[in-house]
């Protein structure tokens, strides 16, 4: 006849403790309006949250989303974010959303206030400069802008090409 063993209490196995997320590791850009960067010279930068759909989101975090002619524009007291596309989501085929509608900004109203005058008087305009997740959240980074003018713009391409220039000569020195 077989013996019984004894059955030996099991003991739960330890659990590994997560690893800590770092604030570095909670910020995961998505888009950038690189065009803004040569239009225009930005003076000053904010951070606003977005008011989006459900399906908005999901296109944003899957990288999604086009900045190249975004501007925020206040009307009542609330700031709006104006021509940036993004992309309708495949999965949600029926209860998708509009494209290029107008995207409320999640903004102070000091930040509003001072934005909106400094773009009234001194001919400023508000840029959508980048898209970024952090904390899970969706942002877009404002930029107050002046307007470039042409020659601007030129000199801009000349100091970018002598920047190459001199990066490319000393790399060619250290072989």
């Amino acid at each position: 006849m077989a013996k019984k063993r004894a059955s030996t209490p099991t003991v739960p196995a330890a659990k590994k403790a997560a690893p800590q997320k770092s604030a570095a590791n909670d910020f995961r850009p998505v888009a950038s309006n690189r065009r803004a960067h040569f239009d225009y010279e930005i003076l000053e930068r904010y951070e606003a949250g977005i008011a989006l759909t459900g399906t908005e989101i999901k296109s944003i975090r899957a990288g999604k989303i086009d900045l190249r002619d975004a501007y925020a524009r206040a009307s009542d007291g609330e700031m709006w974010l104006h021509n940036a596309y993004i992309a309708p989501y495949d999965p949600a085929s029926l209860n998708n959303h509009d494209p290029r509608r107008n995207r409320k900004l999640l903004l102070h109203r000091a930040e509003i206030l001072s934005m909106t005058s400094a773009a009234a008087e001194k001919g400023l305009t508000i840029v959508a400069l980048r898209v970024y997740i952090k904390r899970h959240l969706a942002k877009v980074e404002l930029g107050l802008a002046r307007g470039k003018r042409q020659y601007d713009k030129r000199r801009t391409i000349i100091d970018r090409d002598m920047d190459r220039e001199a990066r490319r000569s000393i790399g060619a020195s250290r072989d």
